[in-house]
């Protein structure tokens, strides 16, 4: 969904949620990485979805990849926390607009995917992906979560 995203607003990918679990069989990695041209052709017509081809190709190129990545580290987990050594990191900022778009740690992961063969991989998209999955806490100090959020990484 972060690649489908590039250059356009989350609410738009967001409203398409739905359609891109139908259309890409639950964002099952194995399944997409056997997809041939038949399925490209389909989903690009699928209207439910972004159909740019540049991003359907991606994301079946990057479900090839993700599994050479995962035979290397064991897990993409493995991989992807390797680059903030297992530990989220906790900002704090006071406003939304000193949350950055991008970050040192976000340029390397990108740098390395795209060496690795990823499409649509940019800092921007690592970063985002960072967040949604707790790389990051960008919450607010004002923000209930924010606390919440490391009280909930100190006790693992």
């Amino acid at each position: 969904m972060e690649g489908a995203q590039a250059g356009l607003s989350w609410l738009t990918v967001l409203k398409k949620r739905e359609n891109y679990r139908i259309a890409f069989d639950n964002f099952n990695p194995a399944i997409i990485a056997t997809y041939d041209e038949d399925k490209i052709a389909e989903l690009i017509t699928n209207p439910g979805i972004i159909r740019n081809k540049l991003k359907v190709r991606s994301t079946i190129n990057n479900a090839q990849h993700f599994f050479a990545v995962q035979a290397e580290f064991g897990s993409f987990s493995n991989y992807l926390w390797g680059f903030v050594d297992g530990k989220p990191i906790h900002n704090h900022w006071q406003t939304i607009k000193e949350v950055p778009a991008e970050t040192e740690i976000s340029v390397a992961l990108s740098k390395d995917l795209k060496r690795r063969g990823f499409k649509f991989v940019g800092s921007t998209i690592c970063y985002a992906m960072m967040q949604a999955i707790g790389m990051v806490n960008d919450h607010t100090t004002d923000c209930f979560r924010h606390t919440e959020i490391i009280q909930l990484s100190e006790s693992v």
